[in-house]
């Protein structure tokens, strides 16, 4: 491949960002593809019309995202990296861990997400898969009735039944999000399971959803999905010193 053909020299004062974005855009139109080796540093240079500096420094940027990676030896050099839908959520997830974000601003984003997943669900989602989700349910309610349930295996069924649920969208970015929302957040949800009332109501309530998406009745599944969500407002609300709250959505 020609590169004097595709690459212009950098903007001055910018030349390493200019040109890690101009390697960047031919990745993302193909012109290289995962395992393809890029052009030496000393071609780069020559396509650019730059310094060995700028160079180093544009694909350290590159390595950086995750587009490139870089092997030593006789063979090596710089090579396009395949990047895979994991590392995009395990990003985010680590992006939501390290920045604070208030409940009520995640409980509105669940609930509208959740929504949207269970409308996508009954809709393209075979019925196999509808009623695998509601038996994943019934285990999750079975296990909770026992006289003192593993709470950490209870998590990670709740955790797997949303991951199940956004696979049924067959959606893959709602499937990315949801993955990252469950490593990054889940920590919310947990709190239901904490308190024996709103566990076996959360459980309940899981299994009633399932139920509805079975049924293709989405009037019905939203309606679980919001009491789900109001309920772990409640459960937040009580445990920053709010007690009438668990009373007043039981009612």
């Amino acid at each position: 491949m020609n590169v004097d053909s595709i690459f212009t020299p950098p903007t001055a004062g910018r030349a390493s960002e200019d040109v890690a974005l101009q390697i960047e855009a031919a990745i993302v139109d193909e012109k290289f593809n995962p395992g393809d080796r890029l052009p030496s540093e000393r071609e780069l240079q020559a396509a650019f019309g730059t310094g060995r500096g700028v160079i180093r420094e544009a694909l350290h940027v590159l390595k950086q995202k995750g587009l490139i990676e870089v092997k030593k030896g006789a063979r090596g050099g710089s090579f396009v990296r395949k990047v895979k839908a994991t590392e995009v959520s395990d990003a985010l997830a680590l992006f939501l861990k390290l920045n604070e974000i208030q409940a009520e601003h995640l409980i509105e984003f669940r609930e509208s997400i959740d929504r949207a997943i269970t409308l996508l669900a009954i809709g393209r989602a075979d019925e196999d898969e509808k009623r695998q989700l509601l038996e994943a349910t019934e285990k999750l309610e079975a296990a909770l009735k026992e006289s003192n349930p593993d709470l950490v295996a209870v998590w990670e069924m709740d955790r797997e039944l949303n991951l199940r649920l956004a696979r049924m969208t067959r959606n893959p970015i709602l499937e990315l999000i949801m993955h990252a929302m469950q490593i990054g957040l889940s920590s919310y949800d947990h709190a239901l399971y904490d308190d024996e009332d709103y566990r076996n109501r959360t459980a309940g309530n899981w299994r009633k959803t399932a139920l509805y998406i079975a049924r293709g009745e989405p009037t019905k599944a939203l309606a679980y999905i919001s009491y789900h969500y109001l309920m772990l407002q409640a459960c937040l609300e009580e445990k920053n010193g709010a007690p009438e709250t668990k009373s007043a959505i039981f009612e």
